[in-house]
C-alpha cells in the first residue's frame, strides 16, 4: 500500500507475530530467560501471562525456534479442547502412530510410550499451549494428569502455558490448587514504556528497509504509546494507520494530524485530548479513506 513511497521492503507494522522483527524490548527478553531458565530445570507447569496484544504469540514462537536440539517440542495453538481432544492433538504433535479404534485409555498409554522413547533418547518433551485461558475445566485437570508421568530422576513432560490475565484468575480458584501448585516458574508481561515503544516503531521501521530520516518523532512515539497503553498490538495498528493517513495525502513523513486521526480511527485506542483530536480527525479520516480507495484501484 505505502512500501514503494517510504522506500520499504514489507510492511513494517503487520499484526502477523513475525520473530524477525523481535526487538529486545526489556520485558519480553525477561519473559524468554525466565522460559529458558525454567526448562533447563526439568520440572513442572512454566506460565507466561499478559493482556491481550501484549506480544504472547511473539514470545512463544521465538522460544520453539531457539530451543536447543535436546528439546522436542509440542505445540497446541488452540487449547479450546475437550479432554480427548487434548490427547489427540499431543499424540499427532509427538508423531505417534495409533489406530481409529483405539480408546483414551489406550491413547494415553502410547502418549506415556512415546515420552519414555524420548527421555531414553536424552531428549526433553515440552507441550506449549497458547491462549491457555481458553482451557475448558476438565481440560486444565487432564494437563494435570499429563505431568504424572514420569520416571525416577525427572518429569517426562514440561507444560509451558501463555495466556491471558482471565488464566491467572482461574487458577486462582480452590479447585484448580493441585495444577497451581506445580507451577515452578511464571512470568506477567508487562506494557512498554514510552521509551520502548519509540525504539520499537523505529526497529520495525529499520527491519522493514527504511533509511531515511525518522518518520515518528520522540513526541509522536509518546503520543501512539500512550494511546496504545504500551501495548505492542496497537502500536502497530496506530502507527500503520499514520503511515496510510500521511500517504494518502502524498506526505513524506509522519504529522501529529496524522496520529490523531489514526487514535479516532481505532476503537480500543485511548481517545486524548478529544477535542484537539476530534478537529484533525475529519480531514485525516477522509485522507485515509482515500489512501485505502486510491490503493484498491491501483491493483
Amino acid at each position: 500500500m505505502y512500501l514503494q513511497h517510504f522506500r520499504l521492503t514489507e510492511t513494517p507494522f503487520s499484526l502477523t507475530p513475525n520473530t524477525g522483527f523481535f526487538f529486545g524490548l526489556a520485558p519480553h527478553v525477561e519473559a524468554l530467560q525466565v522460559l529458558q531458565a525454567a526448562l533447563q530445570t526439568g520440572e513442572g507447569f512454566i506460565k507466561v501471562t499478559g493482556e491481550v496484544g501484549t506480544g504472547k504469540t511473539l514470545i512463544c514462537r521465538k522460544l520453539m525456534n531457539e530451543l536447543p536440539e535436546r528439546f522436542r517440542c509440542a505445540y497446541v495453538p488452540n487449547p479450546y479442547l475437550t479432554p480427548a481432544e487434548l490427547r489427540w492433538a499431543v499424540a499427532m504433535e509427538l508423531g505417534i502412530e495409533y489406530s481409529k479404534e483405539v480408546d483414551q485409555q489406550q491413547l494415553t498409554q502410547l502418549i506415556q510410550q512415546k515420552l519414555v522413547e524420548l527421555a531414553s533418547e536424552g531428549l526433553h518433551t515440552v507441550l506449549v499451549l497458547d491462549e491457555a485461558q481458553a482451557l475448558p475445566e476438565d481440560s486444565l485437570e487432564a494437563l494435570r494428569l499429563f505431568t504424572n508421568l514420569e520416571t525416577e530422576s525427572r518429569k517426562l513432560l514440561q507444560v509451558v502455558l501463555f495466556g491471558q490475565p482471565e488464566l491467572d484468575q482461574r487458577l486462582a480458584e480452590d479447585r484448580f490448587r493441585q495444577l497451581r501448585q506445580r507451577i515452578t516458574f511464571s512470568y506477567q508481561l508487562r506494557p512498554l514504556t514510552a521509551v520502548e515503544a519509540q525504539g520499537y516503531i523505529n526497529h520495525r521501521l529499520n527491519v522493514a528497509g527504511y533509511q531515511g530520516r525518522p518518520l515518528f518523532t520522540g513526541r509522536d512515539s509518546q503520543m501512539i504509546a500512550k494511546a496504545s497503553r504500551g501495548i505492542p498490538r496497537l502500536i502497530n495498528v496506530l502507527s500503520h494507520k499514520a503511515m496510510m493517513l500521511s500517504y494518502g495525502e502524498g506526505d513524506d513523513r509522519i504529522r501529529r494530524r496524522h496520529i490523531k486521526g489514526a487514535i479516532k480511527d481505532t476503537e480500543d485506542a485511548s481517545q486524548l485530548n478529544r477535542q484537539g483530536i476530534l478537529i484533525a480527525a475529519a480531514v485525516s479520516i477522509c485522507a485515509l479513506t482515500a489512501a485505502i480507495v486510491w490503493s484498491v484501484t491501483s491493483l
